[in-house]
């Protein structure tokens, strides 16, 4: 009406969707250098708590316009081979279109905790002798592992995602498991200690 105030953008509530983009915008800042560890857990908590864009504005303030540019290009596919040795591929890394793993009787470990994803689908083909293949996947990341063969081995799938919930990736594990075991598992500390970077125990 006439009489009523209109207030000013600053001063408006924000969505779940736009803390969010902000939340995401503060991660590959870190990635980049722009932001400490310290800095992103602190600007991370005030990001979540946020109610106006005037609150989610001020976080982003002094990072420069280049920011919210799209991510570059996932590469088409990443290999991890190993024999009876480790592979990690964890922190900040960008998630590629395609995945091939192959275990003899080593491990591998793919932790999609700190991983920039740009776009929806991962195809990952394991092949898995008597070793391990483990996937630390955050929430709205789904994980369909109904396409791989066992033998005597084992596929333990313990993520599980809620009605409703956003997807931002879904992993489709294809392949085979002798007598090995592949594990999909949420990472183990809680939700504040995730976007805080801490490490696990």
């Amino acid at each position: 009406m006439s009489g009523d105030l209109v207030p000013e953008r600053r001063d408006l509530r924000v969505s779940h969707e736009e803390r969010d983009e902000v939340v995401e915008q503060l991660r590959v800042a870190a990635g980049d250098g722009r932001l400490t560890m310290d800095e992103l857990g602190e600007r991370l908590e005030v990001a979540l708590a946020a109610r106006t864009y005037g609150e989610l504005e001020a976080l982003l303030r002094d990072l420069p316009p280049a920011l919210a540019a799209p991510a570059a290009a996932p590469k088409e596919l990443i290999q991890l081979k190993t024999g009876s040795g480790q592979i990690r591929r964890d922190g900040v890394w960008t998630v590629p279109r395609r995945m091939e793993v192959e275990i003899s009787s080593g491990s591998a470990v793919i932790d999609f905790t700190q991983a920039v994803i740009t776009q929806r689908d991962l195809d990952l083909s394991v092949s898995v002798g008597s070793g391990q293949v483990l996937l630390i996947v955050p929430p709205g990341v789904a994980v369909d592992v109904d396409s791989v063969t066992v033998r005597s081995g084992s596929v333990r799938q313990r993520v599980q995602l809620e009605p409703g919930t956003p997807i931002k990736l879904r992993i489709t594990v294809s392949g085979s498991v002798k007598s090995g075991n592949i594990l999909a598992r949420r990472p183990r500390r809680g939700f504040w200690d995730w976007l805080r970077r801490r490490p696990l125990p």
